[in-house]
């Protein structure tokens, strides 16, 4: 079946891009949440899955996601980025189903960032990145 809108296909190049900034965006919010009033919240999440001084992890947990967001939002090292967030979905993904009273957030978020992720690792970082296609 012939595309509706053949000409959108020419910017297909910026695809990638508006999904990385988008997923670099959530990415900022987790981390400010993080570091911000999510602080309890994260540091009961670490000691509840067996990390003591749970308090400790969550500065660096937020300090993470901050770094992943302006990587994304710059296109620097995207899919290892993109495969970094994958992995750290699918893992808050479990999380929320075995301990879902410490995460605010609903599964269905982590799977769409999953996917999104999963995207950005198959096509790359797209227009306007500091990461080029080989």
């Amino acid at each position: 079946m012939l595309s509706i809108f053949p000409d959108l296909l020419n910017f297909g190049f910026f695809a990638p891009l508006l999904l990385r900034v988008a997923l670099g965006v959530v990415f900022l919010g987790f981390g400010r949440h993080t570091l911000g009033r999510g602080r309890g919240q994260h540091g009961a999440l670490f000691e509840a899955i067996g990390l003591r001084q749970g308090h400790r992890y969550v500065t660096v947990f937020g300090v993470l996601e901050i770094v992943v967001a302006l990587l994304l939002i710059v296109g620097l090292y995207t899919q290892v980025v993109a495969l970094i967030v994958f992995i750290l979905s699918l893992e808050a993904y479990y999380l929320k189903g075995k301990h879902g009273q410490h995460i605010e957030h609903r599964r269905h978020l982590f799977f769409l960032i999953g996917i999104i992720a999963f995207s950005l690792l198959l096509t790359g970082a797209g227009a306007l990145a500091f990461d080029l296609p080989l």
